[in-house]
């Protein structure tokens, strides 16, 4: 079936007329006669478009529609309407109506009017999921990416998700890659489906190829029961393969023959299966560096990029700093029952001046650490752990674990009023230890 279509009209010879012309066209049909009927029907499957007639013997439509639109948000609605009742529909429209339908009508009028309501509601829909996967990348806020680069990437995205391509996505750790194939799987037509996910390094080399493909019971040691693996269980979904060129060469070439004849044969079966599952791909890797130095083969790489996406370091896009830093603390902020309005002048340019080499994920930790550790409304220089790496006093070189390491110590000095000896307990190191420290990290009293 095409879609879920209500019709509410009291006039049996119109409730039939449009249900045969929609059966005809492959949709599936309910007929209400009355308001009543309709409110009684809320609790049951949404219907994807309703046809309502805005005279009906207990209610307005036009009283109806609100609740409607309560009950179904994602519901458009046609209004049934005659010419004496124009201005009514045109009213209805007003309150959340699609659009209306005049009395007595040609069945290709009906027709187009149905095809662009859903046409609409499919567009609002893919539409929401990009504001939902934009919000996971940005903090839980509205999109807030200012960069061009970024928004390519987006515009990208929205392209390529509703078709069936294999897709290999590449950056940098930390650059969003996986969230990036949560929202190609969300925009796409098989968002109903799973997605499956696997990171290519977690698994010793052993165990990846039954777990990509499956295995019968004895096939190795360990093996005490048939297992299904992740082509079969993403079947009518989408399979991401984050980390694609740590996969072992030799399982790479049995992937790329899976990819070719859309078949998989579980590790020690004589049996093989259809699968059909939609590849994202993922690699931090350069490419062409991988496949000169033969950690991804070149044929693998061709078969499964036929569309890439780019990750750019968040060096790279500045001007995402401060945005995703804000949205981060707000929704940390907010978790943790903090009253943190945001980032002091300074600490804001230490932000922005920062390199991040891990990249959103560690601005993300970073935040959060932040929002745990500092005491004030506002969050000031001495309380970012980057702080000290992108100063210009002696503690230029220290390594970002140096970094984080000097910060605590400030943070806990700073508590206990400058008590060295409460702040190694608290540290649990010895006090000349705190001292050398102290020393070593040029901590001022």
């Amino acid at each position: 079936m095409k879609a879920r279509v209500m019709i509410v009209d009291d006039t049996a010879e119109i409730r039939a007329l449009v249900s045969t012309i929609l059966k005809s066209n492959g949709y599936e049909t309910q007929l209400k006669t009355t308001a009543a009927e309709l409110k009684e029907s809320y609790n049951d499957l949404q219907p994807d478009v309703i046809f309502l007639d805005l005279g009906l013997p207990d209610g307005d439509g036009l009283e109806l529609l609100p609740g409607i639109k309560k009950q179904w948000p994602d519901t458009e609605v046609i209004v049934l309407t005659g010419n004496a009742s124009l201005d009514a529909a045109v009213e209805a429209t007003k309150k959340g109506a699609y659009h209306f339908q005049k009395k007595p009508f040609e069945p290709k009028a009906l027709l187009l009017n149905l095809e662009k309501a859903l046409e609409h509601k499919r567009l609002n829909e893919e539409a929401s999921s990009l504001r939902k996967a934009l919000s996971t990348m940005s903090g839980g806020a509205a999109p807030i990416f200012q960069s061009n680069s970024m928004k390519n990437v987006v515009r990208t995205v929205e392209r390529v998700a509703p078709s069936d391509v294999s897709i290999l996505i590449v950056g940098e750790s930390g650059t969003g890659k996986e969230v990036i194939a949560d929202l190609i799987h969300n925009l796409s037509p098989r968002n109903k489906g799973p997605l499956i996910k696997i990171n290519c390094a977690a698994l010793p080399r052993e165990l990846i190829e039954s777990e990509l493909f499956g295995s019968v019971k004895g096939a190795f040691t360990g093996a005490n029961a048939d297992r299904e693996g992740l082509f079969r269980q993403a079947e009518n979904g989408t399979l991401f393969l984050d980390e694609l060129s740590e996969m072992p060469v030799d399982t790479q070439s049995k992937l790329l023959r899976v990819l070719q004849e859309k078949e998989v044969r579980p590790v020690g079966g004589r049996v093989t299966f259809k699968t059909d599952c939609r590849i994202i791909a993922a690699t931090n890797r350069k490419v062409e560096e991988a496949i000169r130095d033969g950690k991804l083969r070149e044929d693998l790489y061709y078969r499964i990029s036929a569309i890439s996406v780019l990750l750019p370091p968040l060096r790279e896009r500045r001007e995402d700093i401060l945005p995703l830093a804000n949205a981060f603390l707000k929704r940390f902020a907010a978790q943790a029952g903090r009253n943190i309005i945001g980032f002091s002048g300074a600490a804001a340019e230490i932000l922005k001046a920062f390199d991040w080499p891990g990249n959103v994920r560690q601005l993300q930790n970073e935040v959060q650490r932040t929002v745990l550790m500092s005491e004030g409304n506002q969050v000031e220089v001495a309380d970012l752990s980057i702080a000290a790496v992108t100063s210009s006093t002696t503690v230029d070189d220290l390594t970002l674990m140096e970094a984080m390491e000097r910060n605590t110590i400030m943070q806990i000095l700073k508590e206990t009023s400058g008590n060295k000896l409460e702040t190694a307990k608290r540290l649990g190191i010895g006090r000349q230890t705190l001292y050398n420290k102290i020393k070593f990290y040029a901590i001022e009293a």
